[in-house]
């Protein structure tokens, strides 16, 4: 018979080891809780929203830049392609001409001139004839010199629209690149905002309006103002000390008229704006041409350092040391500027980042 045996219990060593994985375990289980990355507070999002704005204006003008670059380019292409266009033509009228004196020394270079003179009727006619020959011997060359030098020309220019062919395909491809970066950060800054409550979205958006309304009142505070019809029916414009009729007093009274407009990347007008497109627009209502972007605009005149105290109402306040930001001085430590996605034509602190240059158109 079978012999039945209980199982042996398990030893004490054996069941130590089990309980002491077990809470093993469940210490990691809760460890790892504890330790999982908390949801990012309201500062911290908007602090990650600000560096991805900036770092999206930085592409915005690279945009810019090369957006003007590609149109110079189609320019100067289709200057050249007319270039070639008449070069060419100019060539194939001298190669017709070419074709005349060939066909003609086939007809009568056959026949030596000695046998032509002894079979000839008339020989004072055939010397004369022959005379007439030897300057059409010279005329020759000269035409053969004017292809080579006319095939020259259409060559050299051939090969210069290659080029800018090749450095405008060049260039659109980085345009795309440039704009697809570009959407990447404001979407990345969008999805942050939208995870943070309705409360919170809230809060942000208060104190950039709070903010904004303290930049204007410190704008007003020296000036009189007035109420001019708007989007916004209770924004009061800026009447800055600036002579009436000039370019400064043009180009701010331009930039007040867009004050609410929406920020929008590479835009210059007439109803959205990215930062250097506000500079551009407002100056051209003045009659005044600006480069595109914001480090070309560094350039755009008489530069007065980088002292606010220095500034006069009209000048360009160019920010960063990559000269990616620009706004337009109207008077009392205020700018009015396009600051970022998401945000609208507005007035600012002049010293709300480090300044680069004060330009005077």
């Amino acid at each position: 018979m079978a012999s039945h045996r209980r199982p042996k219990p398990a030893g004490r060593a054996r069941v130590s080891i089990l309980t002491a994985a077990a809470a093993t375990a469940v210490a990691l289980s809760s460890q790892s809780g504890a330790h999982a990355d908390p949801a990012p507070t309201k500062d911290q999002v908007k602090a990650q929203v600000d560096a991805l704005n900036e770092q999206a204006e930085v592409k915005t003008e690279e945009f810019n830049a090369a957006v003007e670059k590609e149109q110079n380019l189609q320019k100067q292409v289709s200057q050249i392609q007319d270039q070639v266009a008449r070069q060419q033509a100019q060539v194939s009228t001298i190669q017709g001409s070419l074709g005349e004196i060939a066909a003609e020394q086939y007809r009568t270079g056959g026949i030596p001139q000695t046998v032509q003179l002894m079979l000839s009727a008339s020989p004072d006619s055939f010397l004369n004839q022959a005379g007439a020959m030897n300057q059409v011997g010279s005329s020759q060359a000269d035409v053969l010199k004017a292809f080579k030098d006319e095939q020259g020309k259409l060559d050299q220019q051939k090969h210069e629209a290659e080029q800018k062919l090749a450095e405008l395909d060049a260039t659109t491809k980085r345009l795309k690149a440039d704009k697809e970066e570009v959407q990447a950060k404001i979407a990345k800054a969008t999805a942050l905002l939208e995870s943070l409550s309705q409360k919170e979205r809230d809060e942000l958006a208060a104190a950039e309006a709070k903010a904004a309304a303290e930049a204007k009142a410190k704008a007003t505070a020296a000036a009189p103002s007035t109420e001019r019809a708007s989007r916004d029916s209770a924004r009061t414009d800026v009447a800055v000390n600036v002579p009436a009729g000039t370019h400064a007093a043009a180009a701010i009274a331009a930039a007040q008229s867009k004050l609410g407009s929406p920020y929008s990347y590479g835009a210059a007008g007439p109803s959205s704006f990215d930062c250097s497109g506000l500079m551009k627009w407002a100056y051209a209502q003045a009659g005044v041409s600006l480069p595109r972007t914001s480090q070309d605009q560094r350039g755009a005149g008489t530069n007065v350092g980088t002292n606010i105290a220095n500034a006069q109402p009209g000048d360009l306040i160019i920010y960063k040391s990559d000269a990616s930001h620009v706004a337009l001085y109207v008077g009392n430590g205020q700018v009015i500027h396009a600051p970022h996605t998401g945000a609208v034509v507005r007035y600012e602190s002049a010293t709300m980042a480090s300044i680069n240059a004060i330009v005077r158109p």
